[in-house]
């Protein structure tokens, strides 16, 4: 009897401390998307830039996509929204770069780090919780804004061909519009979330350590290595891998097939298969468990 009760009174002790992590790695997100308006602003920025530009371009091309036949009418129209997943997603990369490089790093320089240390929020949560900002939150937001910025641009094509003899129910079933969110959405959390996840990782963990100027120190030892490869070997081997891992997994769809068009070129073929991802994630973990120790003994600067 009294091994029942010990074993329920351990289980609901757990599970009391899953849900209070859960609870802090919450409010820590929320307190990073309340500090840093940059987060959701920058991509928000794009859109409505890309918007700008998308109503001018369709009135000034009105006659010539009226006179195009019609295979070409869809290929000009769905540039227009491929364009706009690309440089929503070009905004989202920017900010997450610049996001991590100062996530750990401002809260020493103001010397908020002895008010959040005085927190009960663990080193892990802070850390892991700033991690999920470039790796699923922006993805995510950017993938809603990116829905919404083609949902509206196929709502600002409709009135502005209505009654230029363009098909407008061809237009909203041609432009794929949820087969093209859908590869986004893929795309956004494979690439820019785990294959990105040792850049984000190191950027983390150089703003727990630098003592100023952050964005020198975490591109410069990579140029450094870079040049002495060179130099000492004549060889470009490291400048290789950082231009795979900032690339992309290459080999869209399959492995003797041409990409069709933009969006195609967004799926990575046999993703999770490749050693590439399961070292860089093993990296990111490094980088990770460096910067939550940096953390915690790293004082103001």
């Amino acid at each position: 009897m009294n091994t029942q009760s010990n074993a329920m009174t351990e289980s609901s002790i757990q599970s009391q401390g899953i849900a209070q992590a859960a609870r802090a790695m919450y409010w820590s997100i929320r307190r990073e998307l309340w500090e840093n308006r940059s987060i959701y602003i920058g991509p928000l920025v794009a859109a409505v830039l890309f918007l700008f530009g998308f109503v001018i371009n369709m009135v000034s091309m009105r006659r010539s996509i009226v006179a195009s036949p019609r295979a070409q009418q869809h290929d000009l129209l769905a540039t227009r929204y491929e364009l706009s997943g690309a440089l929503i997603m070009g905004t989202a990369l920017i900010v997450g770069v610049f996001y991590s490089l100062d996530a750990l790093y401002g809260e020493r320089r103001d010397r908020s780090i002895l008010f959040w240390k005085s927190l009960p929020v663990s080193d892990l949560t802070t850390v892991l919780s700033k991690l999920t900002i470039p790796i699923v939150i922006l993805p995510l937001l950017s993938f809603a804004i990116s829905l919404a910025t083609q949902f509206i641009m196929l709502v600002l094509s409709t009135v502005i061909l209505q009654g230029s003899g363009v098909n407008i129910a061809a237009l909203w079933r041609e432009v794929s519009f949820f087969h093209v969110s859908g590869v986004l959405l893929y795309h956004l959390l494979t690439v820019h979330g785990l294959w990105y996840a040792p850049l984000y990782g190191w950027l983390l963990m150089v703003s727990a350590w630098a003592p100023r100027a952050p964005f020198i120190w975490a591109f410069l030892p990579p140029f450094v290595i870079c040049g002495v490869e060179r130099v000492a070997f004549n060889t470009s081997n490291f400048l290789m891998l950082l231009q795979e891992r900032l690339a992309g997994p290459g080999d869209a769809m399959a492995p003797h097939s041409a990409p069709k068009d933009f969006m195609a070129t967004l799926i990575p073929d046999h993703f999770f298969s490749r050693p590439g991802l399961w070292i860089g994630l093993a990296l990111s973990a490094v980088f990770l468990f460096v910067a939550v120790r940096l953390r915690r003994y790293r004082g103001p600067i």
